[in-house]
């Protein structure tokens, strides 16, 4: 599996279709991550929360997420009711969703509606669906400790304000994936939000497994050697 994972947030159904024909012809691209933002838990909305019949006419029209039997698609649902969400995306074809601990008040109670909607145990469901949970920079790591068996992995937020992208990087996100791989080495962890070269060879040597970019390559000139520098550097700690 790939290192880096691109992540598209979309203000429209166009932006999305576009975006995601950009990565998925890109042969080192197995995994791709939508960005959903409700504009509830984290501003401003993305689609489909801003044109809210789209999406369910795609899915009683029986159309999926583009090459979905190669790539994987991950749903990170910045919403609440994100259990929900996930259904709707899982019949366009997505098999990965990542729910955030902050969007609930039970996070052990999300975990267990996700696991009666999707169908998902232990974070997998025969290798079918998968589900992490994320955590923003400003929460402290026991938000997350008891729902740890519950997930595949774990996502740590490397900007301060979720739900934009092109959002400057914050270090203290080195320290927190430091403390939990000392306590949870076996845990596969990824780092999304203002993840660059610059920064990546850090996150690696601290034993991140993925690293979700988004604007680091869609806003380079070359969008594909971006990705590709990045994926050079690929971590022996990967999943």
């Amino acid at each position: 599996m790939s290192l880096v994972v691109p992540a598209v947030l979309p203000s429209s159904r166009q932006e999305l279709e576009e975006k995601l024909a950009l990565f998925s012809r890109i042969p080192s691209v197995d995994r791709i991550q939508i960005d959903v933002v409700d504009g509830r838990f984290a501003t401003p909305a993305s689609w489909p929360y801003n044109a809210p019949t789209e999406q369910q006419h795609i899915i009683a029209s029986g159309q999926t997420l583009p090459q979905f039997d190669r790539i994987e698609y991950e749903i990170d649902l910045m919403c609440v009711n994100a259990e929900e969400a996930a259904a709707a995306w899982l019949a366009l074809g997505a098999r990965s969703f990542v729910f955030h601990a902050e969007s609930t008040t039970s996070l052990p109670r999300l975990l267990s509606s996700v696991r009666t909607r999707l169908g998902a145990g232990d974070g997998s469901m025969s290798g079918l669906v998968s589900y992490g949970i994320a955590l923003n920079i400003a929460s402290d790591l026991a938000l997350i400790e008891r729902s740890l068996g519950e997930v595949a992995y774990v996502q740590f937020m490397g900007i301060a304000r979720i739900g934009r992208q092109g959002q400057p990087f914050d270090e203290r996100v080195f320290e927190k994936v430091r403390v939990f791989r000392e306590r949870h080495p076996a845990i596969p962890v990824q780092v999304d939000g203002g993840v660059s070269f610059g920064n990546a060879k850090k996150l690696i040597a601290l034993g991140v497994s993925h690293l979700v970019v988004g604007s680091g390559i869609l806003r380079a000139a070359d969008p594909v050697a971006a990705l590709n520098a990045l994926e050079e550097l690929r971590s022996p700690f990967g999943v």
